[in-house]
């Protein structure tokens, strides 16, 4: 296979990037749609989906004990995901990250048991 070949591009033509939104009467003829082909789980999700505006693969990661207890389903709910993120670089950031961290040391060797005296 040599390099030169022009393959075309699997998303050409395709709109690609951030959707836009979905405008109410598109979220009631979906939601019919589901009704009528008895797509339960799939209304379920989509409803779910709305009224909560999680991202699809937090939503898709959700099991029907997160949202219920018992036989009750839950007011509210709340995931846990590990963040991932960039520490600034800056100067500023570091000086102040390294101060902060050096003086919460010092506090924890005076008072190691982390009890303060209260003034009253």
């Amino acid at each position: 296979m040599g390099s030169n070949q022009s393959r075309e591009l699997w998303n050409k033509g395709k709109l690609v990037g951030q959707k836009p939104p979905l405008k109410p009467k598109d979220v009631w003829a979906i939601r019919i749609h589901l009704q009528h082909a008895h797509a339960v789980r799939d209304l379920a999700l989509f409803n779910l989906a709305i009224e909560s505006k999680l991202r699809g693969c937090d939503l898709v990661n959700l099991h029907v004990r997160d949202v219920t207890h018992g036989n009750q389903i839950l007011p509210r709910a709340m995931i846990m995901e590990p963040v991932r993120f960039s520490v600034c670089r800056g100067h500023e950031t570091i000086t102040e990250i390294t101060s902060y961290d050096r003086s919460n040391r010092d506090k924890e060797e005076q008072d190691p048991e982390g009890t303060e005296a209260v003034s009253r």
